[in-house]
């Protein structure tokens, strides 16, 4: 399946690569650690002498006056899963995915479940799901592709990942649908619909298959319950009328 185009529209969707987290404040606070997410100072200057005058409070001092100690815990903690999320893009883009699946799961277990975290969560989790997908654990891919959408239910990236999955375990119906979610937010999207058209074909022979099976199973059950009373479905005749559609059956030894 080909990747289809991120939710930021100058920039192309890589559904084969471990996303980094990215938003306007990151921009604005890059001299800080993981990402541009904040993090409090470990301490504060005192002064040595009785009467000596204090420093005055650095900008990063002021900061973290200005935050509740649940407000530092938090912050520190989404610092600490963005450091280990991007120690699990190094060890993915050296194809050690289990490693990096660990990592991931870190960062999750470490963010704090919150507005703020929403992002990094989500990414996580489409993460490990490009790692099962490397590793051919397709139904995994479903599942985190699925928790990062209930975080963000346009994420592209996890539409495409699950849908790839969907389409490598033959679900191709399932396969459309995340296509078609795709072009609910962009229309036009070329990709999605190259997709869509290459696997619905897919999708009616499947669907026929399944009917012929269906009717064969019910076929066997009949005769088998015929058979106590010497018959078989083959003593029954179905026609089919012309005008109306409907079949009419007749019993023939």
């Amino acid at each position: 399946m080909v990747v289809t185009e991120d939710e930021t529209p100058q920039q192309s969707v890589n559904s084969s690569a471990p996303e980094k987290a990215s938003t306007a404040s990151d921009e604005e606070t890059t001299t800080r650690e993981a990402e541009g997410y904040l993090t409090a100072s470990d301490g504060e200057g005192e002064g040595d002498g009785e009467g000596e005058e204090q420093a005055a409070p650095s900008k990063d001092d002021s900061y973290e006056d200005a935050l509740t100690d649940e407000q530092l815990k938090e912050q520190r903690a989404l610092s600490q899963a963005a450091d280990a999320k991007a120690e699990g893009n190094k060890l993915f883009g050296a194809g050690q995915y289990e490693d990096a699946l660990s990592q991931y799961e870190l960062a999750l277990q470490l963010a704090p479940e919150m507005p703020s975290s929403v992002e990094i969560r989500s990414i996580c989790h489409a993460n490990r799901a490009i790692c099962f997908l490397k590793l051919g654990k397709y139904n995994d891919t479903i599942k985190e592709c699925t928790r990062a959408l209930e975080l963000n239910p346009t994420y592209m990236k996890a539409l495409v990942r699950r849908g790839e999955a969907h389409e490598k375990l033959e679900n191709y119906e399932e396969a459309i649908s995340d296509m078609k979610k795709i072009l609910e937010s962009d229309p036009s999207n070329k990709q999605a619909i190259t997709t869509i058209r290459r696997l619905e074909p897919l999708a009616v022979e499947k669907r026929e298959k399944m009917k012929e099976e269906m009717i064969g199973k019910l076929k066997e059950m009949g005769n088998s319950l015929l058979g106590r009373f010497g018959m078989s479905l083959d003593n029954f005749k179905s026609v089919k009328d012309p005008n109306t559609g409907s079949y009419s059956i007749s019993f023939q030894r």
